[in-house]
């Protein structure tokens, strides 16, 4: 199971985004054993389903 350790709003300034193109987040996964990973996800995603800091990742 991996639940989210942080969520890194994608938004730097020096890389626009193309027109239409969703808003997206760097979010880090961390599982029982204290490993890692990094995925990106659309910010409408993680809103749609309330997902927040220290909530369960969604198996997909």
């Amino acid at each position: 199971m991996w639940k989210i350790r942080q969520i890194f709003d994608g938004e730097y300034g020096c890389e626009e985004r193309m027109p239409g193109e969703e808003m997206k987040c760097l979010v880090v996964l961390e599982n029982e054993e204290c490993l890692t990973k990094e995925v990106m996800a659309e910010d409408k995603f993680l809103t749609e389903n309330g997902l927040n800091e220290g909530d369960i990742w969604p198996e997909q």
